[in-house]
């Protein structure tokens, strides 16, 4: 994914007002992460740009980044193999589909899957 540039004003082109004072939004605080029971993850294969190999994605994670990183390391310990975790996104290497549902759906996540 590319980097994009966050723009100061969001939302503001021009004011006319001589006193006019902009608030800026502090947007780039990390979220509180959700708990296991309000956390709404979905569950698919992909293989797009990945030269044709299969990955399971894990998307939908509310939170903050430690805690993605920390579900991610036991999901990849799950299942024996590599991955990443970042932007919200679990990318764990291999067709591991359903045992990561069973797993998420033991832990009291509330999974769905989709795709393949």
């Amino acid at each position: 994914m590319s980097k994009q540039k966050k723009q100061r004003f969001e939302g503001i082109v021009y004011s006319t007002s001589d006193d006019f004072n902009y608030q800026e939004s502090d947007s780039m605080e990390e979220l509180d992460t959700l708990p296991i029971g309000k956390q709404k993850l979905k569950v698919g294969l992909d293989k797009k740009a990945r030269k044709g190999k299969v990955v399971t994605l894990i998307t939908g994670f509310i939170g903050k980044q430690d805690d993605l990183e920390d579900l991610a390391k036991t999901l990849k310990q799950r299942c024996g193999v590599g991955g990443s975790a970042k932007d919200s996104e679990i990318l764990i290497q291999g067709d591991f589909k359903e045992k990561i549902i069973q797993y998420l759906q033991s832990e009291g996540y509330s999974v769905k899957g989709f795709g393949g």
